[in-house]
């Protein structure tokens, strides 16, 4: 499980707005694990966020699901979930999508 940051709260609504999209993360449970982030891997490849070709679909949450996640969330593309990375992370997932 890898919440990058996000409380329970947080990442339900995450995995709420994947399932809304239609890429399924399994248990809306408020962890982020291999199912989420499978899902995850898929919407990023979809819209085109990912930074050096498409996304290993394999909810391994490492450099590279990282980059394209920060692409598409508009901040700084560095591969590491740092302080900014997180905080945009969690003011998406503020919102209830659920």
């Amino acid at each position: 499980v890898n919440n990058l940051g996000l409380n329970t709260t947080q990442a339900k609504h995450w995995q709420c707005w994947l399932k809304g999209w239609g890429f399924n993360p399994g248990t809306i449970d408020g962890q982020l694990g291999t199912n989420s982030w499978i899902a995850a891997q898929k919407f990023l490849n979809w819209t085109g966020s990912y930074v050096n070709g498409r996304l290993v679909v394999d909810g391994v949450v490492g450099t590279q699901t990282i980059k394209a996640l920060q692409n598409w969330l508009g901040v700084g593309i560095d591969g590491v979930a740092g302080p900014q990375t997180r905080a945009a992370f969690a003011s998406f997932a503020n919102t209830n999508y659920c």
